[in-house]
């Protein structure tokens, strides 16, 4: 499990008033339909923070499985990829001890205080990334948000680490410091 994650999940209790397995057992009793509707209510009825209860939401819908079953899955046949999103990874741990990654079934949310980067595996030689930067012009590599819609702002595919330069460092740093 990822430090951040594990570090959220210990400070659960003390944040939210329940552990990650209270919280998961009035989420199951209520059987929400859609992931929004889970959110609102854990924010709306319990006064949970938007971040707490992403992550609460995300991992009720895990079914047990580990966070790096979730990413092992995402790059099955696609492997290749692999090494540009332990890159991604490495880059999104050093921004601040407040960074939380999120794996979900198709792809990893990094989440401050809300989602400000996402990573998905897109085609077995390309990688897409999901930025938060609003208000920011697009250009020809830092694209609208694409497929991945309101979730995101923008969008930079990529296919190989040696893109990973500082440009896109700046726009994942930027994203970060536009999410508190």
């Amino acid at each position: 499990m990822d430090k951040a994650l594990k570090t959220m999940i210990d400070n659960m209790p003390e944040k939210t008033g329940k552990s990650l397995e209270e919280w998961i057992d009035i989420l199951k009793e209520k059987a929400f339909a859609k992931h929004g509707e889970a959110v609102k209510f854990l924010k709306t009825e319990h006064q949970v923070t938007h971040g707490f209860a992403n992550t609460i939401v995300t991992l009720s819908k895990q079914d047990n499985s580990s966070s790096e079953d979730l990413v092992t899955a995402q790059y099955k046949g696609k492997e290749v990829l692999f090494p540009i999103y332990e890159q991604l990874i490495s880059f999104v741990k050093t921004l601040g001890d407040d960074v939380t990654i999120t794996p979900k079934k198709g792809s990893v949310s990094i989440i401050r205080k809300r989602q400000f980067f996402l990573i998905k595996p897109a085609t077995k030689t390309r990688i897409d990334l999901g930025f938060k930067l609003k208000d920011k012009p697009t250009t020809d590599r830092l694209e609208n948000s694409g497929p991945f819609g309101t979730m995101c702002t923008h969008r930079v595919r990529i296919s190989s680490a040696d893109e990973i330069d500082d440009m896109l460092k700046g726009w994942i740093r930027e994203a970060y410091d536009k999410s508190v």
